[in-house]
């Protein structure tokens, strides 16, 4: 069945075969840190996607919040990617690296004592993933100014690690609570110096990251990931819209690859999320918009029918569905996911969901 998702697709400079992407999906399944080849297989297993993002990558040492995340800071890690681009490449599928640094979201065991770092000292709600179970947040150190110019260099030797390791581009992770997220929004942005209180100031920090990473990729193969409705992770805004109309200007400009929006999460809704509609978020952007937030074939068909979207990517569908293009090619039956198998663990609920017979 050619329905619009089907449809090949021109993102940067590659031809894509449809527009489903795989969201960037945290497993917590590299011990050390460094990619294994179950996550090899299990890349290679869904090279079907028009474009697959990596789960999220820590840029570096500093920007560790979970067990096991694969990173891309040192030549060991490089090589264990390498693996993956190159078995996804042989299956002629297309992959970026999502790069993270979580900011405050972390724990002092993950820096062998040390605070976490943040825009602010401002302890966020809930607990941390740490190696030892979960664990209330800490309150965080905020960055002194002179220390903000090493964060960005980490991100553009990632971006440079990115490249050797094969991916076809880069995302650069600005969503979802993490530290680029903490910058943008006022809630956990208390700062007086250039980096804290008008919007430029704000959106200062994820543009001189955007382009230190373009200065090693190109505009064209750097996508941005952002969620301007989102409350994960204790994140509040007094006036989100007009700030991400005004990021969103910004970014425009730049010519980059994609903009990849998280609509609104019933979780979000349900902690007071101010939610900007995606007709806002789209008139304020005319690149390529890729969007993600629980979406099934019938609400992605119809997102890029009214011009909302370009793609859409799926998250916990391609956790369960490696050929969730095929399946919906053909209307087959979904294979339904292990929630208990999400984070950490061993192949099962990881390379073991079955695919349509050939």
């Amino acid at each position: 069945m050619n329905t619009l998702l089907q449809k090949a697709i021109k993102i940067g400079p590659y031809q894509l075969p449809n527009r489903l992407v795989m969201a960037p999906l945290t497993r917590m399944r590299a011990p050390q840190n460094i990619p294994t080849d179950m996550m090899v297989t299990y890349y290679e297993q869904r090279a079907s996607a028009g474009l697959i993002i990596s789960e999220a990558s820590p840029i570096s040492p500093q920007g560790v919040g979970y067990p096991a995340s694969p990173c891309i800071y040192n030549d060991e890690q490089v090589t264990g990617w390498k693996k993956v681009t190159e078995a996804v490449h042989a299956k002629k599928g297309h992959i970026f690296l999502q790069l993270w640094h979580v900011g405050r979201i972390s724990h002092p065991d993950f820096h062998e004592g040390e605070l976490p770092v943040a825009p602010s000292a401002i302890r966020p709600k809930g607990e941390a993933v740490t190696p030892t179970g979960m664990q209330s947040f800490v309150t965080p150190r905020a960055l002194e100014t002179e220390e903000i110019e090493g964060i960005v260099e980490d991100y553009r030797k990632a971006a440079k690690n990115a490249l050797a390791a094969g991916f076809d581009g880069v995302e650069i992770h600005g969503a979802n609570g993490y530290l680029l997220d903490q910058f943008l929004r006022d809630g956990t942005n208390k700062r007086t110096d250039r980096y804290g209180g008008v919007f430029a100031n704000r959106a200062r920090l994820l543009l001189e990251v955007t382009e230190a990473v373009i200065s090693v990729w190109g505009a064209e193969r750097v996508g941005m990931r952002l969620s301007p409705s989102g409350t994960f992770n204790d994140m509040t805004d007094s006036d989100p819209e007009s700030f991400f109309v005004y990021l969103l200007g910004q970014l425009e400009a730049l010519g980059m690859a994609y903009l990849h929006i998280i609509d609104a999460l019933e979780g979000d809704i349900r902690h007071g999320a101010k939610v900007i509609k995606l007709e806002i978020l789209r008139k304020a952007y005319d690149g390529i918009l890729i969007v993600c937030g629980g979406y099934d074939q019938l609400r992605a068909e119809h997102v890029i029918d009214q011009s909302l979207a370009d793609a859409v990517a799926f998250g916990q569908l391609y956790i369960a569905n490696p050929d969730l293009v095929e399946r919906f090619k053909v209307n087959a039956p979904l294979n339904t996911p292990d929630v208990t198998t999400f984070y950490g663990g061993t192949d099962k609920g990881y390379i073991d969901y079955p695919c349509l017979e050939k």
